[in-house]
């Protein structure tokens, strides 16, 4: 079942971003940082998230692409967090392990309110990909978790090119959302102890 749309905004002196976001939901998202890949790397999460997004930021991309990379991470938490705000009826836990290429990875999430990540990656994936450093991408998940109040553990079983590693990550992560966001007609609380935070 889909889950009303959540608008989350946000500006600082060094991004202003703005993100429309619904959970469950098939469609074309509109994805626009000005940082082509991590475009690409969002598309695979709504993708395979069966989530839409209509997401806007404009950061300082003169100095470079980690605050814009880091803040929209942020914006996306925020808004996973408000949309879970109400946990009756859902799934709460999401994995998936997706192989890509010469690639398998692993991602885990808990939608427990208290944030805790982990992320187990092969000394393979450094460096630069393009203009885009392959450190953000765990800046990207490391803030996404701490916004979205998520336990989050990303593990990179074994791979060699930078990209499958990079796309494998976040297909998986788009599955593992998916899986954890669903909803069904229950109305209970995924908790012995009547309450998540």
């Amino acid at each position: 079942m889909s889950q009303a749309p959540v608008r989350i905004e946000r500006k600082t002196r060094e991004t202003q971003i703005s993100l429309d976001l619904q959970l469950n939901q098939h469609g074309e998202s509109k994805l626009d940082t000005s940082v082509p890949f991590l475009d690409h790397m969002l598309s695979h999460i709504c993708k395979h998230g069966r989530m839409k997004m209509d997401l806007k930021a404009v950061g300082d991309l003169e100095i470079d692409y980690h605050h814009t990379v880091e803040d929209v991470a942020i914006v996306l938490g925020n808004a996973i967090d408000k949309a879970t705000a109400d946990m009756t009826g859902v799934a709460r836990y999401g994995h998936f392990t997706l192989p890509m290429e010469e690639v398998l990875v692993t991602v885990a999430i808990d939608i427990r309110k208290s944030p805790h990540f982990e992320y187990r990656v092969p000394a393979i994936f450094d460096g630069r990909m393009g203009t885009f450093d392959v450190e953000l991408i765990k800046e990207f998940l490391r803030a996404f978790a701490v916004a979205g109040r998520l336990n989050l553990h990303v593990f990179v079983h074994y791979g060699e090119n930078r990209h499958h590693i990079a796309e494998a990550i976040f297909k998986a992560l788009g599955r593992a959302l998916a899986m954890a966001c669903a909803r069904d007609a229950s109305g209970a609380l995924p908790s012995t102890k009547g309450v998540l935070e």
